[in-house]
């Protein structure tokens, strides 16, 4: 992270939030709120919790609750960056984040980036085989 101080959190002790919870909401904010720009990395999760006193646990729960929910975005050795906006969108989609969450999960068990249109057609075909059997069943007279 370039010149950007990396922000405190205080947490609320008396809430009954948990403390990652908490933290993805102040990330949420900083985002949502312009703190943090599309494309800009956020500070490292080891950086974050050692000058933040949290727990590095803590922090990567909060992390992937960020990028699940599709603030953010992780780079393979890279880092976390806030997810950037497309032209037109004011939101990413959540069919979107899933296709992403797909695509890196194939990804991070060996497949290919190549590979995976085929695993797509083949899911398809076997849905369109499965509501054709479906559809023909049910046409069954006794």
């Amino acid at each position: 992270m370039a010149g950007k101080a990396i922000p405190k959190f205080e947490t609320d002790k008396a809430s009954n939030v948990p403390l990652w919870v908490q933290l993805r909401d102040r990330f949420v904010f900083l985002i949502s709120s312009g703190y943090y720009e599309p494309d800009e990395q956020l500070p490292s999760v080891r950086k974050f919790a050692a000058e933040n006193h949290v727990s590095l646990n803590t922090v990567s729960k909060a992390f992937m609750a960020l990028e699940r929910e599709g603030y953010i975005v992780t780079r393979h050795g890279s880092g976390a960056y806030v997810r950037g906006k497309r032209v037109g969108d004011d939101c990413v989609s959540e069919i979107d984040i899933m296709t992403e969450d797909y695509v890196r999960s194939c990804l991070e068990r060996g497949a290919g980036l190549d590979d995976i249109p085929r695993f797509v057609s083949e899911v398809i075909a076997r849905l369109k085989a499965e509501s054709s059997e479906e559809g023909e069943s049910s046409h069954v007279q006794s």
